[in-house]
């Protein structure tokens, strides 16, 4: 059964190199870090034709951050490549992500390329213009080693786990469950990634510096709007700071309008999708009595203004993914009642990333299952070439030759090489 679930360390990166040429290991290096620099160079030169096509589905400030940090991991990948060493596969199938398009296409597909034969992509049906227009132009100006060997698919899902099945290695994206009930149907064979989301708190403690605060409760949750799986969707503040921290936050809210995402510095937008405000307006009008800044929202024109609710406690208290801009508040006296929250069952399974600001007792490398960065938020942290993820089953887990589900941070390039030398 594929409930069985077990923690454990990042796979080792003392790899088999793939089947290669015969050539001196300089050259061999210098090669590969000359192809992977033109691809970032290549993306970076035409990012306001990327910009045009990701302002569809993202703010235009969001758009800009996920070229650069696409460009970053094409810069980076000869170094990833080199030091894992990965060996050949035959075929491989993705399930792109709605979100980060182009980022997601570059991890799961361009970068895999060097070491794939064939990628299918199946982009999610909320987003497939965007995937497509993304392939398109980058197959035109990237040239066949690095699209080549992509093809976005046009299929149905249930199309599309059938041709899994052919496939040596599956990364799949979006809702645990769905990724189980896949991995189900498509059998033991192949290598199974599943790439979830999680809540990633913040916890701002009574040692926190005030510019460190204000950044971090921007940058943490209003990424596209609110609309990432690396935004954070609860914040713990130490009551002795409590309300210096709203007053704070209303005021910066306050100066942040609410504008077109195609638009210069556009930060917070009307979605992108009708499912998400209308889950947004309805969460706000249940927690009303919680709402201390904003609260207005227009599911009918996507809106959800940026909205601050306050929580007595963090007893029984596990927020949804909003993928929209509500902050979810709770003061906290001790250290100890965010570690007994994040031991509980429901928080368990989706630890993620939690970031702790100025708390001197939160002293671990994790949070319950979270991974901890200190001072930094996870959009600081994400490295497209590094293990993404923390160690909770439905942020990010990978099958095992025995079926159990294995929940650690993944990395598609180490994941595949353990795979190979199971």
């Amino acid at each position: 059964m594929l409930d069985t679930v077990t923690a454990a360390p990042a796979p080792a990166a003392v790899l088999t190199p793939a089947p290669a040429a015969p050539a001196t290991p300089g050259r061999a290096r210098g090669s590969l870090h000359e192809r992977t620099l033109a691809l970032a160079e290549a993306v970076a030169a035409h990012r306001y034709e990327l910009l045009e096509i990701l302002v569809e589905t993202a703010t235009r400030t969001a758009a800009e951050d996920e070229i650069n940090r696409s460009v970053r991991a094409l810069a980076g990948a000869a170094w990833e490549l080199e030091r894992i060493r990965p060996p050949r596969y035959r075929r491989m199938s993705v399930f792109l992500p709605s979100n980060n398009v182009l980022y997601s296409y570059v991890l799961l597909g361009m970068i895999p390329s060097f070491y794939v034969d064939r990628i299918e992509v199946r982009p999610s049906s909320r987003t497939r213009p965007t995937a497509e227009a993304v392939h398109e132009l980058l197959s035109r100006v990237c040239g066949s080693e690095a699209t080549g060997h992509i093809e976005v698919v046009q299929a149905t899902q249930k199309q599309f786990v059938a041709s899994c099945a052919s496939s040596e290695a599956i990364v799949f994206t979006g809702q645990f469950e769905n990724g189980l009930d896949i991995m189900s149907r498509i059998g033991p064979q192949a290598c199974f990634l599943v790439f979830g989301s999680g809540p990633n708190p913040v916890v701002i403690g009574p040692e926190a510096a005030p510019s460190a605060v204000q950044r971090s409760l921007i940058t943490s949750r209003l990424y596209n709007s609110g609309q990432d799986c690396l935004s954070a969707d609860l914040f713990f503040v130490h009551r002795s700071i409590i309300d210096d921290v709203l007053r704070g936050l209303r005021r910066a809210l306050s100066a942040i309008p609410v504008t077109d995402r195609r638009l210069p510095g556009a930060v917070v937008s009307p979605l992108v999708y009708a499912d998400a405000a209308r889950a947004a307006e309805t969460y706000i009008a249940e927690s009303a009595g919680q709402v201390v800044h904003g609260g207005y929202t227009d599911a009918h024109s996507l809106l959800v203004e940026p909205t601050v609710l306050l929580h007595e406690s963090c007893e029984n208290l596990h927020p949804p993914e909003y993928f929209c801009p509500i902050y979810s508040l709770v003061p906290y006296d001790d250290a100890a009642e965010i570690e007994r929250w994040a031991a509980t069952p429901e928080e368990r399974i989706r630890g993620m990333y939690a970031s702790v600001f100025g708390e001197p007792r939160l002293t671990g490398p994790r949070l319950g299952t979270a991974a901890v960065l200190r001072e930094v938020t996870t959009f600081d942290h994400e490295d497209g070439n590094r293990p993404f993820g923390g160690y909770g089953v439905q942020a990010g887990c990978v099958r095992g030759t025995d079926g159990e589900l294995t929940a650690r941070p993944l990395l598609l390039s180490a994941e595949l090489t353990a795979w190979a030398q199971r």
